[in-house]
């Protein structure tokens, strides 16, 4: 109380030193106030990072916020006015009061013997009494985001609205719409057996969000941002947004923006209530948008269409009949343990018609999926989502006469009868005249071709003026058979499967890869080739297209005469016939090519991706020696439940892995750059990055030629077979810096590829890299490396973004499916068990 007294004196001398020591990070006094009226208090932590102030929401509401760079971290959910201040009372409560005297908010910590306040570089603001004790943290009181070295445990909720998110006992995180529809519902790894006793969850400052417990012998993480381990000033968060979703964010210090790193439901559309009450979420290109279902219906509020819709005229009011009004390819989103008891297999008929007759059914949706499932929606918050993907019906029950949405071209072509009829017109004659013409060109070819031995061939070549389009072109198996004579010669195996050499009707030369251990469904493995197929660069290998009839699933690629890199850096002698030596400008001509096609698949392609396996194998030569990266994509079609399969064939030699792979943690595009660091080593040197010889001081290559390199005799890591040939050693030199390092042990000290390509070019300068530890020599981002763990117990879980009813149910896939797309895999959880170090 003493303390209170001297610091309610209102001498100018103590104003001067308290606004001093506010601003210097200081502890926070009894009886200190901050104001709306004065935006620029603050109370700051000592690096100035963190503040404590009133936000501004527009002119005339403010949150009081602890911020980031202006980023709010913590704030209290109440809305104040601009005359509204924020007390550290004498008591130790802390009140938040509007500027009619109102109480918005208090922390209740009244005669806890509070004696300070502060806020800690960590974003901390804390209550503490005489003795430094904690009595009361916004650490301990989160509302909507967490921060790095903030615990969040059992009993904790992270709350935005009508959403909340939440950790049970079991280790599950768990997402809510109005504390009772789990939406989203995320467990453990199902090679986590043991019983948890205190569940925390935390996000790291490299970006990896783990589950700790005093009964795990190491975190597991839960998820992992797309910039995991960027070295630099960055904050990350994970925050519960307004629109149902969580996500990780970064922010780079000064810039006072945030980029998404990481989302839990990457389908927006599968939040429950994200449009509102009988609001249908869909899709405008990539947005998800909200609208009503027919035009019976008008939005509850025209300046913000996520409130969702209401009937222009209730049911109960109808003046004539009720009717169902149909919509295709829509669904409402049902999850456990809304309606279990209103779920029948029944058809199309009697799942309108139940509703149609049942007097408190609001609508129903039946699955076309094969389950003959069908909803019937009785509660008083509807959620649809629409779709061409999805296979389902939905029907609401609305006042006759039903009421259709106009299509989008109707309301187009000025807005008048005579527009509407005009584009009817025009629209009737186009598709007349495009059917016509097609039925005509079809029944010619027909005619001229039924008889002809050749009509087979004729038809393939046909089917691959697709590929001008740029679309893949679908093969059946038959005409793949005959174009590789019953596959017949054989190019080449690796762990996706063999390869033959074939001759399409068109004479071109293609191979033929007959994938393995490829159980995906019809549609998912369509568009897992769409995406490979929208991949166009010249360091690309080009996918012509692909079969998938029954069980068999072929790729259809160019062919590339001098196959691939191995060949020529392994197997080549000095004074080879066959000319498979490679000059020192070949060589550096294709390291600079694949480098170029691993940039394009990380950094520029729309749907960017980790190819996982980049090795001399994978890396193929043209008629002119130019390079081109194969393989890349498939890591994402491989058996599911082939885990051990995955780390050992389709890996491929364990000389290329990062050490991440070893020590269980996140796969990112810093792998793949550590792979192109091995394999460009190869490249310069022609023999294996792991082989041991006599030459060598019986050293794992890389560890000696390091050795050679730091010595400045560079020559000798040269290939022999060129060593006295014309060869610009400035580009050797070059090339051996980058390749140390792209295979430095921390992801965050190699260079992004695009900066690899940069530096192979001579464009910027290259310092000398640090040593690259072994393997066995060193750790992972504080796991230590266990050479031994069990590459099976890598797995992962994902919510289906289109599953049935309950989308929180999880499937498994291969680690390399979980590593696929930096942006991609920002929708998915990963979990993986590390050991601690």
């Amino acid at each position: 109380m003493k303390q209170f007294q001297i610091c309610s004196k209102p001498t100018f001398i103590f104003f001067f030193f308290f606004f001093i020591t506010l601003s210097a990070g200081a502890d926070i006094p009894l009886g200190s106030t901050l104001s709306a009226s004065n935006p620029t208090q603050t109370w700051s932590s000592p690096n100035n990072s963190f503040s404590l102030h009133f936000l501004s929401l527009n002119s005339s509401s403010f949150s009081l916020s602890i911020t980031y760079d202006s980023l709010p971290i913590w704030s209290i959910s109440a809305v104040a006015d601009a005359a509204a201040t924020f007390s550290f009372l004498a008591d130790g409560n802390l009140r938040l009061l509007s500027g009619a005297g109102n109480t918005l908010w208090q922390s209740n910590t009244s005669n806890s013997g509070v004696s300070h306040a502060t806020l800690d570089d960590s974003g901390n603001f804390c209550l503490k009494n005489r003795s430094n004790f904690v009595v009361w943290s916004t650490f301990d009181h989160p509302t909507d985001t967490i921060v790095p070295s903030q615990n969040f445990t059992v009993g904790m909720v992270l709350s935005s609205g009508l959403y909340s998110f939440s950790l049970n006992r079991t280790g599950n995180l768990t997402l809510q719409w109005n504390k009772d529809i789990v939406y989203l519902s995320l467990g453990l790894n199902a090679t986590v057996s043991t019983n948890l006793s205190n569940p925390r969850l935390g996000l790291q400052s490299i970006g990896i969000l783990s589950l700790y417990d005093d009964n795990l012998s190491g975190s597991v993480i839960m998820a992992y941002g797309s910039d995991y381990a960027e070295s630099g000033n960055i904050l990350r968060f994970l925050k519960l947004d307004s629109d149902g979703n969580l996500r990780i964010y970064s922010s780079s210090k000064g810039s006072g923006t945030s980029i998404v790193r990481w989302t839990a439901v990457n389908d927006q559309c599968q939040v429950f209530g994200y449009c509102g009450h009988m609001g249908i979420c869909s899709y405008n290109d990539t947005s998800p948008v909200c609208g009503c279902p027919s035009e019976n219906f008008d939005p509850v509020d025209p300046n913000d269409s996520s409130k969702g819709c209401k009937l222009k005229r209730e049911i109960r009011d109808c003046p004539g009949s009720v009717a169902m009004l149909q919509m295709d390819h829509t669904k409402f989103l049902t999850y456990p343990p809304e309606n279990l008891n209103d779920v029948y297999f029944v058809g199309i008929s009697a799942c309108r018609g139940n509703c149609l007759s049942g007097g408190s059914c609001v609508g129903s949706t039946i699955l076309a999926d094969g389950s003959g499932q069908c909803y019937i929606k009785t509660s008083s918050f509807v959620s649809g989502y629409q779709s061409a993907a999805l296979p389902s019906t939905s029907y609401v029950k609305v006042c006759s006469p039903v009421e259709p949405n106009p299509p989008p071209s109707s309301e187009e072509g000025g807005g008048g009868g005579k527009g509407k009829l005009r584009g009817w017109v025009v629209a009737v004659v186009v598709l007349t005249t495009l059917v016509v013409l097609i039925f005509l060109e079809g029944t010619l070819w027909w005619w001229c071709c039924r008889k002809s031995p050749k009509f087979g061939g004729l038809s393939a070549q046909y089917a691959l003026l697709e590929y001008a389009s740029g679309a893949p072109v679908q093969f059946s198996y038959r005409d793949l058979q005959q174009a590789t004579l019953n596959f017949k010669e054989k190019l080449g195996a690796g762990g996706f499967g063999v390869v033959y050499k074939g001759v399409l009707a068109n004479k071109t030369i293609v191979a033929v890869k007959q994938l393995e251990g490829i159980e995906q469904g019809e549609k998912q493995f369509r568009m897992e080739v769409a995406t490979i197929s929208s991949t166009h660069h010249l360091n690309l290998v080009r996918l012509i297209g692909f079969c998938s009839e029954g069980k068999h699933r072929l790729l259809v690629y160019e062919f590339m005469k001098n196959g691939s890199l191995d060949s020529f850096l392994f197997f080549a002698t000095e004074n080879d016939k066959n000319g498979r030596v490679l000059s020192w400008e070949n060589r550096f001509s294709i390291a600079l090519g694949t480098a170029r096609g691993i940039t394009y698949l990380h950094e520029e392609c729309r749907d960017c991706i980790v190819h996982c396996d980049i090795k001399p194998e994978n890396i193929l030569l043209d008629d002119n020696y130019s390079a081109k990266v194969s393989d890349f994509g498939l890591a994402k079609l491989v058996n599911p439940r082939d885990h051990r399969r995955t780390l050992t064939s389709v890996r491929g030699t364990r000389g290329y892995l990062a050490p991440e792979w070893l020590a269980n943690l996140p796969i990112t595009s810093k792998s793949d750059v550590y792979s192109f660091g091995m394999v460009l080593l190869e490249i310069i040197s022609g023999r294996r990055n792991f082989e041991v010889s006599d030459q060598t001081d019986r050293k794992k290559f890389s560890n000696w030629a390091y050795e050679e390199f730091d010595k400045g005799i560079v020559k000798t890591i040269l290939d022999r077979k060129i060593a006295d040939s014309d060869v610009n050693m400035d580009q050797v030199t070059r090339a051996v810096k980058v390749s140390f390092w792209c295979i430095q042990e921390q992801p965050s000290q190699r260079p992004m590829m695009g900066r690899v390509v940069q530096m192979l070019e001579g464009i910027m300068e290259i310092e000398k890299p640090p040593p690259p530890k072994a393997v066995h020599e060193g750790s992972i981002s504080g796991t230590s490396l266990n050479m031994s763990s069990s590459i099976s117990a890598l797995s992962t879980f994902a919510t289906s973004a289109h599953g049935g009813p309950s989308s929180s149910s999880s499937f498994q896939t291969p680690v390399a499916q979980s590593s696929m797309s930096v942006e991609r895999a920002s929708s998915s959880l990963i979990h993986r068990e590390t050991t601690s170090s």
